[in-house]
């Protein structure tokens, strides 16, 4: 089933078409990589698919439970529709504790109002307990639940990453963003990472669209591959195929990445 499509998407900043005429379809529970060098309009694209800028021409629809059109939403209103993403700089409340982070990204999904809250009603406490178990259950499958009561500018790098997904994961998504999830993380780490993500999609039900430099991770994890330049859309294929095309080794791989491919 086709959940995300893009017709005709173009953006422009005062003349420069940061993205020109980009036509995608993405499938439901698939994980999708954008790739290319930088400059090439990856994170402009992903900003237009979660209602961050608004295209010059062209169309974004997602077939969730109703199709919605991001050029009529807001960021907020995307999240409640079952979009979320992350960023490529990490961008949690550094003197929040981990929980109270990823707790932020449960918010959309509270079912009690101000009246409850203040008078302490009891779908007050039922939302609150709620959102704890959700939360708590998170850290868990992360590996992060001894550390809920840290600040989150004391975690690692990778620790921070992985609570950003969390947050994110929190507002009972259908379709995950991820803008360089493996930036900043070594070998090790990226491993982990590939193997999480894979697990999330499978476990969650999920749709992944993920923008990422390392390529051992988007051929790894990727059912399909996009790749941009200039703008432009200039191939599409499944890892194998990527790999092969004349015009994507040219533009970003480079022919020392196919030899050692190989």
């Amino acid at each position: 089933m086709e959940l995300l499509n893009v017709s005709k998407l173009s953006k422009e900043f005062g003349g420069v078409k940061a993205v020109q005429d980009i036509d995608i379809v993405i499938e439901e529970n698939e994980i999708t990589g954008i790739i290319g060098p930088n400059g090439a309009g990856k994170t402009t694209f992903f900003n237009l698919l979660t209602g961050i800028y608004s295209p010059t021409s062209g169309e974004i629809t997602y077939n969730l439970e109703e199709e919605v059109k991001s050029r009529q939403l807001k960021p907020q209103r995307m999240a409640r529709y079952g979009i979320a993403r992350t960023f490529q700089n990490i961008r949690l409340f550094k003197e929040m504790t981990v929980f109270d982070n990823v707790l932020l990204g449960y918010h959309s999904n509270m079912n009690y109002g101000v009246l409850s809250s203040i008078l302490r009603l009891p779908s007050y406490f039922t939302g609150e307990k709620q959102a704890s178990d959700k939360v708590t259950e998170l850290l868990r499958i992360f590996n992060l639940l001894e550390k809920k009561n840290e600040k989150a500018r004391n975690l690692s790098y990778g620790d921070q990453r992985k609570v950003e997904i969390a947050r994110a994961l929190a507002s009972d998504p259908k379709v995950l963003l991820l803008d360089e999830p493996a930036a900043g993380m070594n070998p090790n780490e990226t491993n982990e990472l590939t193997k999480l993500i894979r697990w999330v999609k499978d476990e969650f039900g999920l749709t992944i669209v993920l923008i990422e430099h390392d390529m051992s991770l988007v051929m790894k994890l990727c059912d399909k591959i996009f790749v941009f330049d200039y703008g432009h859309l200039i191939a599409e294929g499944n890892p194998e195929s990527i790999q092969n095309n004349e015009k994507v080794i040219k533009a970003y791989l480079g022919g020392d990445y196919v030899a050692q491919a190989k």
